[in-house]
């Protein structure tokens, strides 16, 4: 069995007369003729089966019929517009999905990230966190657009890169680096330092051995402070519930080959260029 559709414009014409009280008034809104907006609630009359609007000699009122249409009448016509303004939305925005380590994930990081959507309202941010390794995987199967990574010194063609400064720590009460074999707290293999880590340590004449594992950032620090073991961390990260392990003083040599790096593909938007550009301003203020 057919049902009859509801034409929006027809409940458009219902709305305007019942808001106006008048078909002269309402038609003067719809750019439309009085014959013309009457035929029209004639019509929706018809598919209906009621009679929807008492027709006065001063004004014009809905029926008991006409309030439930018009009830609904006001609900479709709304999100029909809703659906429009989505549509219209789609296809102006662009999503950027930007992939960023975890000790970039907030902080100016998340300044810099809404300073540019500030300025660029119309862009949506997807954002990504967690280890350079993951992050670099989801570059490479096509679903980021933009990467801030870390990563080994000339290992990936970058767009901008900058030499990442990393400093041995260890608990500031809980100290651990005269034990022996001396604790480290470390990425899951393969992860970024951990190898470093452990050839600085031999080539030092040191036992070593791993106490604790994360992927997680803070809890790496939060280890190192609890004296679970000594660490290799980015000296922006480093906390008071840390202390410095320098080589003259009981630590290992620097490791010194490790990048901070942007990446994106030759044929990205515009746009993404320009949160390059930002996030590019951001590191190079926290250099300074």
């Amino acid at each position: 069995m057919n049902r009859p559709l509801f034409d929006l414009d027809l409940l458009r014409a219902l709305v305007m007369v019942a808001d106006c009280g008048s078909f002269t008034t309402a038609s003067a809104r719809l750019h439309s003729t009085q014959s013309t907006v009457s035929q029209k609630v004639r019509r929706l009359e018809e598919i209906a089966g009621h009679r929807l609007l008492d027709r006065g000699t001063r004004d014009v009122r809905p029926t008991d019929a006409g309030v439930t249409v018009l009830s609904y009448a006001r609900r479709m016509i709304a999100l029909n517009d809703e659906m429009l303004e989505a549509l219209s939305g789609a296809t102006v925005a662009l999503t950027i999905r930007l992939g960023v380590p975890d000790d970039f994930a907030a902080g100016r990081t998340t300044h810099a990230l809404a300073a540019f959507k500030r300025d660029h309202p119309q862009v949506k941010l997807e954002v990504m966190c967690g280890l350079s390794r993951d992050i670099c995987a989801a570059y490479d199967r096509g679903e980021l657009d933009l990467v801030l990574i870390k990563q080994r010194r000339d290992s990936r063609e970058a767009v901008v890169r900058w030499p990442e400064k990393l400093r041995w720590i260890d608990s500031a009460q809980h100290p651990t680096i005269e034990l022996d074999p001396v604790p480290i707290v470390v990425f899951p293999p393969r992860g970024l330092y951990r190898d470093d880590m452990i050839k600085a340590i031999e080539e030092r004449g040191r036992r070593w051995r791993i106490s604790f594992t994360t992927s997680s950032l803070s809890g790496i620090q939060a280890a190192v402070a609890d004296g679970l073991g000594i660490s290799v961390l980015p000296a922006r990260v480093v906390t008071d519930d840390h202390v410095v392990l320098t080589e003259e003083h009981g630590g290992f040599a620097p490791i010194e080959n490790m990048d901070i790096a942007i990446l994106h593909r030759p044929t990205a938007d515009p746009m993404v260029s320009e949160l390059t550009k930002a996030l590019a301003a951001m590191l190079e203020h926290e250099r300074e």
